[in-house]
């Protein structure tokens, strides 16, 4: 039920942010052909993988793969959170948002590119392409606010067990979690219509295979420097914000670890917390190294590779992650699995 509630209300404030996104973009559109030629693109090439013209086959088949993993793995961890009785408390209940998040998150670029691969068709309009940059971004803020939130339930749990069914109650949960999802909404709709108001006059061709800031930048004529500072600063509140909450969830985790008497509470209490804090590594690592550095040192070659990281090979490990490291849900998988 809960579950249930949190998806049709973010559905429905992805469904208005979509509908505030198109009339913005119409606007500018608008403004852009009343100045003539300053500007004269209007739709981009997504270059992606097209330097392999011999592989787009195997490509396709490895991509495809991936995005079956990534759906039946992530659907599986949700399924396992519903049916089990066991699994009904905070920490699965924002695994299994987790979870859903990463087939949002992948279904906003993988079926883009294996289309761009089985058609050899590249062009996406600019209205797709903003859309496209806007939703990556929305998602990707979520998962970042939704690691914090993370991290702050095992500090909970951790350093404060006596008080966790009290503090981490059914409806801070639902909170905390909707606050994920709809937080930087408005701050993702309004740097994508800053970053589609500038003029392409010069190439359509973006050397990527989605639409993403760095790459975009690099299109644009003129000057571009408020627009780089201005995606710094979003991405020092956004990623800098909920990175500094797990740094300090995690140094008093830490703390009270040490402090434990036996080795085997050592072992407990940092098996509860080792995953989230092998996916925190994992996304805000390679994030950070793509959005932090300056434009002058951006390659096509180099954002695609990390790019690929953040947006496809974490969502793939992060049910392995989860659940190989994770007693309950193994014991759980063996339930549905063995036929006795």
């Amino acid at each position: 039920m809960l579950y249930n509630f949190l998806m049709v209300y973010f559905l429905q404030m992805n469904k208005n942010s979509f509908q505030l996104l198109n009339a913005s973009f119409l606007q500018m559109k608008h403004e852009m052909k009343k100045e003539g030629n300053v500007s004269t693109v209007m739709q981009f090439v997504l270059l992606g993988f097209s330097e392999f013209p011999n592989l787009q086959g195997f490509l396709f088949g490895v991509f495809s793969m991936v995005y079956i993993i990534i759906l039946v793995g992530n659907s599986l961890i949700i399924i396992i959170m519903r049916l089990d009785p066991a699994l009904q408390n905070p920490m699965y209940f924002f695994l299994a948002n987790f979870s859903s998040l990463e087939i949002c998150y992948v279904s906003v670029t993988l079926p883009r590119i294996l289309v761009n691969l089985w058609t050899q068709d590249r062009r996406i309009s600019m209205l797709n392409c903003a859309t496209q940059m806007c939703f990556l971004h929305m998602l990707g803020s979520t998962e970042c606010f939704l690691l914090a939130v993370m991290a702050y339930d095992c500090y909970v749990a951790i350093c404060n067990p006596l008080h966790y069914p009290l503090v981490m109650n059914q409806k801070m949960c639902i909170q905390l979690a909707i606050g994920s999802w709809i937080s930087a909404i408005p701050l993702e709709i309004g740097q994508t219509c800053q970053i589609f108001s500038l003029h392409f006059c010069d190439s359509n061709q973006i050397n990527h295979f989605f639409c993403d800031i760095p790459p975009i930048l690099m299109l644009s004529c003129g000057d571009s420097s408020m627009h780089e500072i201005s995606v710094y600063l979003e991405a020092l509140l956004i990623g800098a914000v909920p990175f500094m909450l797990i740094l300090a969830s995690y140094s008093k985790i830490i703390f009270t670890i040490l402090r434990l008497p036996t080795a085997q509470g050592w072992s407990k209490a940092f098996s509860t917390c080792s995953s989230h804090l092998m996916v925190v590594v994992l996304f805000f690592g390679t994030a950070t190294i793509t959005y932090l550095r300056p434009k002058s040192q951006h390659s096509a070659g180099g954002d695609k590779l990390l790019s690929l990281f953040y947006t496809i090979v974490t969502p793939m490990f992060n049910p392995m992650i989860y659940s190989l490291r994770n007693k309950d849900v193994i014991a759980v998988l063996r339930k549905l699995l063995i036929i006795k």
